[in-house]
């Protein structure tokens, strides 16, 4: 039988704690080679303005297989009144091949993407971290206001985007129900990130917004938003006084304009990345090694995240009775 599951199935069965969890168990696989992750696969459909990802990953230690297929199709919400980006993942039965599990990828996308900057500030922020920053107010945001509330003890989060007001509003208050903490609506960039201990940055600008003078000695900065090499929400000064831990080198090599660009440029060099996510928490480099310390994780997203986060909700849903059974 293949367990057929909605959004609202996952949403109904995945958890943030839990999520970042199995994210800690998945980077571990990939820094001991307990996992295969091939490189995106990348399909465009230039008379439909349409992009197709396929993300393949096998974990072995946890016996998780399958694979995510993300489209971005721009004329989407105009022609056909449906998201511009929509995410299928499939799982498999590592001793069969068959297929165990079709569900949908678009809340398990921003759990997996919000618990990996959760799980980068667990290793990586001051301890006594009391003030985040989050940066943009768009549908990803939300999950790592609650992921950073997992890990650390937050007082108190700026929010800060270029969103009308009335969306920032709107977004504060749906925070309220997941998030005990004072939430403030910035309105000096400068001011909330100069503040802040973690700084997370999660929109879609192609230029940088932020300042490399404007973060104290011993912030923790969550680059997530850009993913392209022509994108970059860091300037170079922010990635110059930092250590750059990234969820994969090669995968920003590929795909972080916020690194490309300054290397381009000849301000930055790749040999200035300290190492990978999986590496820091296997314990082969060290993650934080004082408060004073400017720390940077850099996320593009990767296919362990997927699918070790898919199999767990597989597994939930069945343990709960979620989702419905059918046979191909």
């Amino acid at each position: 039988m293949t367990k057929l599951l909605s959004k609202n199935d996952v949403m109904k069965v995945l958890d943030m704690k839990d999520t970042i969890e199995i994210l800690e168990k998945a980077f571990h696989d990939l820094a001991t080679e307990k996992a295969v992750m091939p490189q995106r696969t990348p399909i465009t459909s230039p008379d439909h303005s349409g992009l197709a990802l396929f993300m393949p990953a096998y974990l072995k230690g946890m016996g998780a297989l399958g694979t995510k297929v993300v489209t971005v199709y721009k004329n989407n919400p105009v022609k056909y009144d449906m998201p511009t980006v929509l995410g299928t993942i499939i799982l498999l039965e590592e001793k069969t091949g068959a297929p165990i599990a079709v569900m949908d990828g678009g809340y398990l996308t921003a759990m997996r993407t919000g618990g990996v900057a959760g799980l980068a500030t667990k290793f990586l922020a001051v301890k006594d971290a009391r003030v985040h920053t989050l940066i943009g107010t768009g549908g990803m945001a939300k999950t790592h206001a609650w992921a950073i509330n997992c890990v650390r003890d937050i007082e108190k989060l700026y929010l800060y985007s270029i969103d009308p007001i009335e969306k920032r509003e709107a977004f504060r208050d749906s925070l309220k129900n997941i998030i005990d903490c004072e939430i403030l609506l910035a309105e000096d960039l400068a001011q909330a990130v100069g503040e802040a201990s973690i700084v997370t940055i999660i929109t879609s600008a192609k230029d940088p917004i932020v300042d490399g003078d404007w973060f104290k000695p011993g912030t923790h900065i969550n680059g997530i938003g850009s993913h392209a090499p022509a994108m970059r929400e860091l300037d170079s000064k922010t990635v110059v006084r930092s250590k750059v831990i990234c969820d994969l080198v090669d995968a920003c090599k590929a795909e972080a304009g916020d690194f490309i660009i300054p290397v381009q440029a000849g301000e930055w060099s790749w040999s200035k990345v300290h190492g990978s996510l999986g590496d820091v928490i296997a314990g082969d480099i060290p993650g934080r090694e004082n408060d004073e310390e400017i720390t940077l994780f850099k996320s593009v997203g990767l296919a362990i995240q997927d699918i070790s986060t898919a199999f767990h909700v597989y597994n939930k849903a069945t343990e709960m009775g979620v989702g419905s059974d059918f046979k191909f």
